[in-house]
């Protein structure tokens, strides 16, 4: 919405000194996105004059058109001698008058203008067009031709109203009634503490039975119809200056006399009107919902197929309009012929939402529909009229027809109890009930009652629909920016869950080893699982499919993270970075084995312990798994050494990580899963419930996968469940017990067939070793025809500590020859000579 401001200065005395810039700061600070204030004029300088053409001289032999004119400009000149001027324009005529800028004045983009020889003649100032004085192209493009009463030498900045400023303002959809200078005057009025004059505090006849007949159909879509008649209007009229201004200030083209009243009326009302050639209806105008197929031309030359579901304007030939959006072109005023000499005055009040579904279904948004959609004050309707009656009186030379037509389907006004004190519960201050009442009874609110107010809303502010509403209204008047900054204070004993420490324990641990986050969208497609090389039966390639999905090519929830992790690192990799650790901590989606329609959640109340587990249980079970992917080098080369690449190894001691981090023992055993390398994949598992249960798997993914997701080669990932991991746990993860004995470490090296796994031999060391072993690590793996077919070589260092003493050499001894006798009666293992 464009505000001129020496237009809302009429219904606001705001002090001589107040410019653009303060009013916009002071509305901004009462809620208003005024976006920015536009200066008219500012670089312009005169003299900038009316000026008669004289005599218009044709100058031949030149490649365009070129006049040579005299122009009497009155004392401006200060001789009172002619102006001569060279022009190339040629809509004006001699005897017309012109705006004439003189040698000495500046024009808006810094242009100086003075004497100069041109085409032979020498031009002293020139004939102005209003895209040259900064008022637009106003679709004549031409000259400005003014209308004859003006006289020659009269000053043309004042008369065009060419010195302004213009607020800028980004009216919200809630605010429809700002979309007018008398919502945007009531705003100011009451941001200055200034009394406000109500351009529609109208005298406004009362309605009679002699008006244009109006049948309403559709009262649930038209409460409220008023129609005015004005007859013996002067066809030759045009608007004036002033009018014209104010609709180009205000972003409007003008167009002719009496649609630039109605759209004035609408810009200073807020109530959108429409005109009709009445020698172009026939009969009684009506509103009606449309017949489904029916036509209708409407005023910008298209040709519309009508839903059931429009409002429509019509006569007793059928529609003549799309009621708030747009007339037909069938009883327009026809300006071009200047035949129209009557007129029927729409103001109408519509349903806001049928006529923002008509706008939208025709792709037909128009400045009423902008405003019923938003919604219009249904009280002003008749005092709209009668201000479109009283200019096309004042304007048009035409008379008011005494008829008055006004259809109203009853309504009470809409009210809400509030406690007093309401508006300091939201916002933390202590207003005070007087505060409340003033500020209510500011914004047009009727307020009774002590602590417990009555307030009736104001018919302009259908926004206003509940307590919250009105607190907002006293807290934005009082100044948001008088708030206080205080932080909330949570009720004791609430913190994180052990589910969201894990959660961030597992992400500080990841990013500490090396691994960089990288969150993807939760959407795959379902040929990932077949580049994955999936089962037919595997349980991931049951989905949750979208029914309104972002992408076609992605329209189901992820069951797995690996397919966004993989696609992220592609494209890192891509894009030059060949040394990646990336990670990702999110929930994963498993349709339900029975699947339940989700209740609809009551809003005036919280649901119940019951509402809310049907709902759960017709979401999909939603488990957050945690997944790692690696290509390149692990470890970088430099004058320390040579570095190391990324292996599937790493994805397992990323595995371990997580379980260390959660307090849970993981199983890794040899495993062949989907994407992963058969020969260099890790299962991992925990024990839950007495039971081992496969949570994961970790490793280096397939060549033939690589090959088809185009990754690096070599590329390992793990992926697991980390709610599962957590389940497992013992509880809260304990920290680390410091002992102030040695440490006795005794290294042994075990032979074992090649065929079993180093986990199964650890955990045997483990638990032969009872409680005095406080780590153990393999620290290498041999192999060589010594050993004997089919045999390798474990060589493991075990540390033992005691808490309450030092341990003896034989004590050390005694715990590592248990641990060595359970490892060979379990796996075969034999000490290596």
């Amino acid at each position: 919405m464009r505000v001129p401001l020496s237009w809302l200065r009429e219904y606001v005395d705001l002090p001589a000194t107040e410019t653009g810039r303060d009013v916009q700061a002071t509305l901004v600070s009462a809620g208003l996105e005024v976006e920015r204030v536009e200066q008219l004029g500012a670089d312009l300088k005169g003299p900038l004059v009316v000026g008669q053409v004289l005599t218009i001289e044709e100058l031949e032999g030149f490649k365009k058109p070129i006049r040579f004119c005299t122009v009497d400009v009155g004392q401006a000149n200060g001789t009172g001698e002619p102006q001569e001027i060279v022009c190339g324009a040629r809509n004006f005529s001699v005897g017309d008058k012109v705006v004439v800028v003189l040698p000495g004045a500046v024009l808006p983009g810094n242009f100086a203008i003075a004497a100069r020889k041109t085409y032979g003649r020498t031009s002293h100032g020139m004939i102005c067009s209003g895209d040259e004085l900064g008022m637009g192209d106003d679709g004549s493009g031409g000259i400005i031709v003014l209308p004859p009463e003006y006289e020659a030498g009269t000053d043309a900045i004042e008369l065009l109203e060419l010195v302004d400023e213009v607020l800028d303002i980004a009216v919200t959809p809630d605010r429809g009634y700002c979309l007018s200078l008398r919502g945007i005057a009531r705003e100011t009025a009451i941001a200055y503490g200034l009394p406000l004059r109500d351009p529609a505090l109208l005298d406004v006849p009362a309605p009679n039975a002699f008006g244009h007949p109006v049948k309403i159909s559709e009262p649930l879509g038209c409460d409220r119809f008023t129609a005015r008649t004005v007859t013996g209007l002067d066809p030759e009229a045009r608007s004036p200056i002033w009018l014209r201004r104010r609709l180009q200030k205000a972003g409007m083209r003008s167009i002719s006399l009496a649609v630039d009243i109605t759209n004035y009326v609408m810009l200073e009302l807020g109530q959108p009107l429409h005109a009709y050639d009445r020698s172009r209806i026939q009969g009684a105008i009506g509103v009606r919902r449309a017949e489904q197929g029916e036509k209708l031309t409407t005023l910008d030359g298209t040709k519309r197929t009508l839903d059931a579901e429009d409002l429509v304007i019509t006569d007793d030939r059928g529609p003549i309009g799309l009621a708030g959006v747009m007339g037909g072109a069938h009883t327009e005023i026809d300006d071009t012929e200047g035949t129209t000499t009557e007129v029927v005055i729409e103001a109408a009040h519509f349903d806001p939402i049928s006529v923002a579904r008509t706008a939208r279904r025709h792709k037909l948004a128009s400045e009423a529909s902008k405003r019923f959609e938003r919604g219009v004050d249904p009280l002003a309707a008749s005092a709209a009229a009668q201000r479109t009656v009283d200019l096309l009186v004042l304007l048009a030379g035409g008379s008011a027809d005494a008829g008055v037509t006004e259809v109203i389907t009853p309504s009470a006004p809409h009210t809400i109890t509030i406690p007093a004190n309401h508006p300091d519960r939201v916002a933390g201050v202590e207003y005070g009930r007087e505060t409340v009442v003033r500020r209510l009874q500011e914004v047009g609110c009727d307020v009774y009652g002590q602590d417990e107010l009555l307030v009736t809303v104001p018919s302009w502010r259908p926004d206003l629909t509940d307590p919250n509403d009105l607190a907002e209204e006293v807290i934005r008047l009082e100044g948001y920016e008088n708030l206080p900054s205080t932080l909330p204070k949570p009720p004791a004993g609430r913190g994180l869950t052990e589910r969201q420490r894990l959660h961030r324990r597992v992400g500080r641990a990841l990013a500490g080893a090396g691994y960089v986050e990288a969150p993807n969208y939760p959407f795959v497609g379902e040929h990932v699982f077949d580049q994955f090389g999936l089962a037919a039966d595997d349980p991931k390639r049951r989905v949750v499919k979208l029914v309104n999905p972002l992408s076609e090519e992605e329209p189901a929830l992820r069951t797995t993270l690996l397919p966004g992790l993989l696609g992220a690192l592609r494209r890192n990799d891509g894009r030059g970075s060949h040394d990646l650790a990336l990670f990702e901590t999110g929930l994963v989606f498993h349709p339900r084995a029975e699947q339940r329609i989700a209740v609809r959640l009551p809003v005036d109340r919280r649901p119940t312990d019951e509402e809310i587990a049907s709902l759960t249980a017709a979401l999909p079970e939603q488990p957050r798994h945690a997944a790692v992917v690696l290509a390149g080098a692990r470890e970088q080369a430099g004058w320390w050494g040579k570095g190391r690449p990324a292996d599937w190894a790493d994805a397992i001691e990323a595995a371990r990580t997580l379980a260390r981090e959660a307090g849970t023992e993981l199983l890794v055993r040899a495993g062949q899963y989907g994407p992963w390398h058969p020969g260099r994949c890790a299962e991992l598992a925990v024990v839950l419930d007495g039971e081992e249960k496969v949570i994961g798997y970790a490793g280096e993914l397939h060549p033939g996968v690589l090959k088809t997701l185009g990754l690096p080669a070599r590329t390992s990932a793990m992926e697991l469940n980390l709610d599962a991991l957590e389940q497992a746990s013992a509880g809260v993860v304990k920290g680390p017990r410091i002992s102030t004995f040695p440490v006795a470490t005794q290294d042994v090296a075990l032979v074992v067939d090649k065929t079993v796994p180093h986990a199964d031999v650890e955990a045997a060391l483990r638990e032969g070793a009872g409680e005095l072993l406080e780590s153990i690590r393999l620290f290498d793996v041999y192999e060589s025809e010594q050993l004997g077919a089919g045999k390798k070589s474990l060589a493991y260092a075990l540390r033992f500590r005691a808490a309450d003493r030092t341990l003896t050499v034989e004590e050390a001894s005694a715990a590592r020859d248990a641990a060595v006798a359970l490892a060979a009666e379990r796996t075969g293992a034999a000490l290596r000579s």
